[in-house]
């Protein structure tokens, strides 16, 4: 049996930059061992399997797999599947494709709006399903510089200082005051467990002001070695939880505010994430999360071994 397999880079507007997504479509037949096994052996940050939704107005039922576990929700695995079940699900008219496309995930049902516009890369974005909230307490400044091989005056900057939140995932946040600092973090393999046991922390999030462009508002890193994944391109999810961050830290007054987030530059592969905080009487009320992706392979997944012939 061969399913239909389709990778795309998402939250870029170019090919073989932003967040590399695999999605394989049809998938109902597939066990959870199958979907982990094959999430392993393309080995991407996340792999997306789409099922019959169970409500038939909806457009799909999808499980995200890393390499490692099964997420309940997350970020580029949602705007890459949208904008791939738009292009494939939906007729343009006069040069424009607009769709809302219904995903069923296990944190709950996400409304993605995509925009298809001939010439130009697809774009789509989503209200978070759920809000962040308050973590575990982070780890001591010391110990988080011990982890990331940076000294512990480079961990913090004006106000901000290590936060853990989660909002389906759970990331600590880890403020780094220059790109020079943030560029020299690294996973430090005898710490790192210790330090950010995987049942506690999903996630490392580094962020700071200093930007490569100057349309971006925060130049951010994400280790997630307990997923396998060493370095993630862009992650959606944590941008979720950074919107709570943002809120408390910068004070931000009732009205919307978007922020733009540039990640992935240090992999070689640059990603933008854009951020719109809606604050209403003094809380944080909507978070939204958008951003461009672009399809590279069309193909398809065997799922059975095919036989060898011998000459």
């Amino acid at each position: 049996m061969a399913l239909p397999l389709y990778t795309l880079d998402v939250f870029t507007d170019r090919r073989f930059t932003g967040n590399p997504l695999a999605v394989v479509l049809d998938a109902d037949d597939l066990s959870t061992e199958q979907m982990q096994a094959i999430g392993r052996e393309l080995n991407l940050s996340e792999t997306v399997f789409v099922l019959k939704p169970q409500n038939p107005a909806h457009s799909a039922r999808v499980r995200i797999f890393t390499p490692e576990r099964e997420l309940p929700f997350a970020g580029h695995p949602t705007i890459g599947t949208a904008i791939l079940l738009a292009q494939l699900r939906t007729t343009p008219v006069n040069g424009e494709q607009d769709a809302i496309i219904v995903l069923e995930q296990s944190i709950g049902t996400v409304r993605v709006g995509v925009r298809l516009r001939a010439g130009q890369a697809p774009f789509a974005e989503f209200d978070a399903p759920k809000l962040p909230e308050n973590g575990a307490a982070p780890p001591s400044r010391d110990r988080i510089a011990d982890a990331l091989g940076l000294l512990p005056r480079e961990i913090g900057f004006e106000n901000h200082t290590p936060q853990c939140l989660t909002a389906g995932n759970t990331f600590v946040f880890v403020p780094v005051p220059t790109l020079e600092a943030i560029a020299r973090a690294r996973i430090e393999p005898g710490q790192w467990a210790s330090v950010f046991p995987g049942p506690t922390f999903g996630g490392v999030y580094l962020y700071t002001r200093e930007c490569v462009h100057n349309g971006a508002s925060f130049h951010a890193r994400m280790f997630a070695p307990q997923l396998g994944v060493p370095e993630d391109p862009a992650t959606g999810s944590a941008a979720v939880c950074f919107a709570g961050l943002v809120h408390d830290f910068d004070g931000l007054k009732d009205g919307a505010h978007r922020r733009v987030i540039e990640q992935g530059h240090e992999m070689g592969r640059p990603s933008s994430i854009a951020l719109t905080l809606i604050v209403a009487g003094g809380k944080l009320e909507t978070v939204r999360i958008g951003g461009s992706a672009v399809r590279v392979i069309d193909g398809t997944l065997a799922t059975e071994p095919r036989p060898t012939c011998w000459k």
